[in-house]
């Protein structure tokens, strides 16, 4: 017989598990509190429990008792080091089936990536060869298996397909990476956030905004037109191609000559490029033109100045913050990634309370970028490398010593949110990149190893 928490039971049930006990459960006065046999999926439930008095609820999981997960999937529990205190861990057959999940979409991201990388490659040498004219239909159909991916998986793209790229390809990569965060965050902000936002300008007039074409106050984004943005986001640095390659990868500070020839590649080339193929999209106009300027009044080093802050459309601001997150988190050929967390945490701090729009956006953004994708290798503070199964949390597999060897064994997963401070060592280490599997083969046991492939 096992002890369980019952806080911890009441976590489980919230998130769409079930419990039964497996024993019948009383209280200390002997009143009779859950019977043996039920199952529980209702968290009013074990709160009544609860408030019967019972801190830890005993249970038999090898007769009739059980926890299982949202979706029917058994778990088990695991004993903490020097307590006689259990918690509840994923069943080892569903770590077998994450790792499963998370290769398949590494396997599909690394597809649709490749794909797109290619695609792109032509256009940029179309450009170059043919005075700022392309194939548009080829980046439609590119863009279309990206947001198709995107609409599945969310935010898992970018950092995925970061494992067959070289910062060699960067402007490539980061037109494909930003069109996918961009777009996943769009399509968040669009769904959680535009009935409130509406609602909020409905009953202030003079608080509305323009959208794209200035012919509407509110803000709502069709099907239709999030694909058109798609493809905006994906073709927001094409004007870089007119640019000369000695000043994009220049590995020290450009000089304010240099910075003024760079800043022409969107309100200028870009705009020149989109208009010369005659592409029928003013929202990829907008992104070229504007995925520099300014988000609120006062920010520097903001380009071009002839809009107010106010008047940048809301899918301008979202690239801008894409743009920002991807180039902070990916390696240059004069710079190392940063750790995403602490790039979020940056990007936050720099636009939140500068107005009540910005702070919708920071929460689109933050929800869907996530800080660790599943897949990724992660450094806990102790000095231990973890393998990412889930980003909420989040949950890790922790798969080396504190001095960088391999276990022999395979731990238990590991929820770091469930962590108290000064009972355990281990966190999330803020100060060091993320790290992909690829990069660290030799390290990696082979339960983790034999997925990547």
């Amino acid at each position: 017989m096992k002890r369980i928490a019952i806080d911890t039971l009441i976590k489980i049930v919230k998130a769409g598990g079930t419990v039964r006990t497996g024993i019948d459960v009383f209280n200390d006065r002997g009143l009779l509190v859950i019977e043996k046999d039920v199952l529980i999926n209702r968290v009013q439930t074990l709160l009544l429990v609860k408030r019967a008095g019972v801190v830890d609820v005993p249970m038999i999981l090898e007769k009739e008792g059980g926890i299982w997960d949202a979706d029917g999937r058994p778990m088990s529990l695991a004993e903490e080091k020097g307590e006689k205190k259990f918690v509840v861990r994923p069943a080892r057959g569903e770590v077998g089936r994450r790792l499963a999940d998370i290769a398949e979409v590494k396997k599909k991201a690394r597809e649709v990536h490749s794909k797109a990388r290619s695609s792109l490659k032509k256009v940029m040498n179309e450009i170059k060869e043919h005075n700022g004219e392309f194939d548009t239909s080829v980046t439609e159909r590119v863009v279309d298996d990206i947001f198709e991916f995107v609409s599945h998986h969310d935010n898992a793209f970018s950092f995925l397909a970061r494992e067959i790229i070289s910062y060699d390809d960067y402007l490539y990569n980061h037109s494909i990476n930003v069109c996918a965060i961009a777009t996943a965050v769009l399509k968040k902000f669009n769904e959680t956030f535009s009935n409130t936002i509406n609602e909020h300008l409905a009953t202030r007039p003079e608080a509305r905004l323009e959208d794209g074409g200035g012919s509407s106050s509110f803000i709502e984004y069709l099907p239709e037109d999030l694909r058109q943005l798609s493809l905006g986001y994906f073709l927001h640095d094409v004007g870089k191609t007119q640019i000369p390659d000695e000043i994009l990868n220049k590995k020290g500070r450009l000089t304010s000559e240099e910075f003024e020839i760079v800043k022409t590649h969107s309100y200028e080339k870009g705009r020149e490029i989109l208009e010369a193929n005659k592409l029928d999209n003013l929202y990829a106009l907008k992104i070229a033109c504007y995925h520099h300027a300014a988000l609120y009044d006062g920010e520097g080093r903001c380009y071009p100045d002839d809009r107010l802050p106010i008047e940048i459309p809301i899918y301008v601001k979202i690239c801008k913050l894409a743009d920002i997150y991807d180039a902070m988190t990916s390696k240059r050929c004069y710079k190392d990634a940063m750790n995403p967390t602490g790039v979020v945490t940056n990007i936050f701090r720099s636009y939140a309370d500068r107005d009540h729009l910005l702070q919708f956006l920071l929460h689109a953004f933050v929800k869907v970028v996530g800080i660790y994708p599943p897949g990724s290798v992660i450094y806990l503070t102790n000095g231990q490398m973890a393998y990412v199964l889930d980003s909420s949390g989040p949950l890790v597999i922790p798969f080396t010593d504190k001095d960088g060897q391999t276990l022999k064994s395979m731990s238990d997963p590991v929820d770091l949110s469930d962590l108290r401070p000064g009972e355990d060592d281990r966190s999330a280490d803020r100060r060091r990149p993320l790290v992909s599997p690829i990069d660290i083969q030799e390290k990696l046991p082979k339960y983790i190893r034999e997925y990547q492939r």
